[in-house]
């Protein structure tokens, strides 16, 4: 009893400390702090373990690329990293080019992504939608509710309740609707789809009881969330980006081309082929833009 009070102390301590900092770095000019964070990252974070996770799994990825090379994407990656901490209290400030009120924080897009997006409004269809932890990764599904798209989004609840709910609080009105990661998952994402409401999940994250798949040249295993979602309704697929300026605190956003779902000799979705199709689509980008993917993240084990 004892413990589980001192637990709900902490979580209630922990939960009010995030509230308290996210309301602080609310109140900073966001670029300014945004540009500190990335410098201070910079500077530690080699001294923590996730480097050498990064560091090995970079040289995994890319064998051709020489140590400095390597250590130049690490600094990349916890610039990265941090600038998002400082973002995450900002996120409501950011628009999308010619959506909506205009604010100075813009996300552009080329020209062939607001095409697709056109043709996805004319269809009628929902739409599964994939992003990655690339550059912001929250800001996909911000954009999507941005551009007036009835949304709802899968994600994992921090181990601490307390943060959770602040984490939801404040993601809530800027995402649409949070599905948290459970058992009855799918089968809330599949009825929304069949609803009309477009859904999306990040898709580049190890899954201990997923599917196998090649990534940069090597297996590892993905939730093959995407693809039975596919199998169950028929509703397309797109992937979904965000890429960090040279400036480092604008961006630009994409909508990849739809993913083509692979099938088996009966013409339904095949689970594995779909998800594979889905990695290399993300490992495309990766390679676009190494510094900006986090690669603190174990991928493969």
């Amino acid at each position: 009893m004892a413990e589980r009070r001192f637990k709900h102390l902490l979580d209630a301590a922990a939960g009010s400390l995030t509230v308290g900092l996210l309301n602080a770095i609310k109140h900073t000019d966001r670029k300014r702090m945004a540009n500190f964070a990335g410098a201070f990252m910079r500077r530690i974070g080699p001294l923590f373990a996730e480097h050498r996770v990064g560091r090995e799994q970079l040289r995994l990825a890319f064998p051709e690329k020489s140590e400095a090379e390597i250590e130049k994407i690490l600094g990349g990656v916890w610039d990265n990293l941090g600038r998002i901490a400082i973002e995450f209290a900002h996120l409501d400030e950011f628009c999308v080019e010619g959506f909506g009120l205009q604010t100075p924080d813009v996300i552009t897009y080329p020209p062939q992504s607001k095409e697709r997006y056109d043709w996805i409004a004319k269809s009628g269809k929902a739409t599964i939608g994939f992003a990655a932890h690339l550059a912001n990764w929250e800001l996909p599904g911000v954009g999507a509710k941005l551009i007036g798209v009835k949304s709802a989004v899968l994600y994992r609840r921090p181990n601490i309740g307390a943060v959770s709910d602040v984490i939801v609080k404040l993601r809530q009105p800027l995402m649409g609707e949070l599905i948290p990661t459970g058992l009855d998952a799918p089968v809330k994402l599949a009825r929304l789809l069949q609803s009309g409401i477009h859904v999306g999940m990040l898709a580049d994250q190890h899954y201990s009881k997923g599917v196998e798949v090649t990534f940069f040249g090597r297996p590892c295993l993905a939730n093959p969330l995407i693809a039975m979602l596919a199998r169950q309704t028929e509703m397309p697929i797109y992937g979904m980006r965000v890429v960090r300026k040279p400036d480092g605190n604008s961006f630009w956003g994409e909508v990849s081309d739809p993913v083509e779902p692979v099938r088996d000799k009966s013409g339904r979705v095949d689970i594995k082929g779909t998800m594979q199709a889905v990695t290399s689509v993300i490992e495309g980008w990766i390679r676009q833009y190494p510094e900006q993917w986090l690669w603190l993240h174990r991928r493969w084990r």
